[in-house]
């Protein structure tokens, strides 16, 4: 077996999707990728030496969390979840999804999302009740349009892939400086994951993420986004543990974005 490359114990990964085709996709979708099954996810944990790992909801599935929530539960303890829900989602499912691990509620305000800005603060007041944050996923550009109604949320926010900014921005763009806010009130994390959702260059997001990590590393979640959908080429694990030496360089960074931040955010 491949030695696994030097991640912290008790690393977790916490961004991940799975893909069956058994499972119907939803109507708002724009991504339908093949397979990716919890025997694949495993051999890629076995080859980055994780243990951890938080499953999301992606888009092809709308609002049928069937096909996540069983993954999770193929995983036992050592798995975590964020699903989609909305404003109409019973109580007793929220319990139910709670008590198998779910910590959270997915937004993906991009092509495909189920659920939209209409539906953000019944969902975080609904969600409040179990302990649930808002994972956010949109246009970093666009956050400090969006700066007042994040501020306000009662809840706990996760924003994805180093803010997504599309194309990526100076530091001192209104965008960039919103999510600077947010980190400053201590009840936001930001995801390193993904750069490539950003844009083709992986250098094009360094000064961000050295101004996250120099700044905010206790506010600091780290991911893989396997299995990588809509990528034509997706990196390597070799190239995702490089980005992950790169953007957190001492030992002591990595056990705190890598172990301790996902264990206090999501209750390992």
């Amino acid at each position: 077996m491949t030695e696994p490359f030097p991640l912290p114990h008790g690393a977790c990964d916490t961004h991940v999707h799975f893909y069956d085709a058994s499972y119907p996709a939803a109507a708002t979708t724009v991504l339908r990728p093949p397979d990716a099954t919890v025997a694949d996810y495993r051999d890629l944990q076995a080859t980055l030496g994780m243990h951890r790992l938080v499953v999301v909801q992606p888009t092809t599935y709308g609002l049928d969390n069937r096909c996540q929530l069983a993954a999770m539960t193929a995983f036992g303890e050592s798995a975590r979840g964020v699903m989609v829900v909305d404003a109409a989602t019973d109580p007793s499912e929220l319990a139910r999804m709670t008590e198998l691990g779910v910590r959270g509620a997915r937004f993906h305000m991009l092509a495909g999302g189920a659920v939209g800005w209409d539906t953000l603060e019944p969902v975080a007041e609904r969600i409040a009740s179990v302990g649930w944050h808002i994972q956010l996923q949109m246009n970093g550009l666009e956050l400090h349009d969006r700066l007042d109604r994040l501020r306000r949320l009662p809840v706990d926010l996760v924003v994805d892939h180093i803010g997504r900014f599309m194309p990526p921005s100076r530091v001192d763009h209104p965008g960039a400086e919103a999510l600077l806010a947010l980190l400053d009130e201590g009840r936001t994390w930001v995801k390193l994951s993904a750069p490539y959702e950003s844009s083709p260059d992986e250098n094009a997001v360094l000064p961000l993420v050295d101004e996250l990590v120099r700044k905010y590393p206790d506010r600091l979640l780290w991911a893989t986004n396997w299995p990588h959908p809509g990528q034509p080429a997706p990196p390597s694990p070799q190239r995702m543990a490089e980005l992950c030496h790169r953007w957190l360089p001492t030992d002591v960074l990595r056990r705190r974005v890598l172990v301790d931040n996902p264990s206090a955010l999501y209750g390992f």
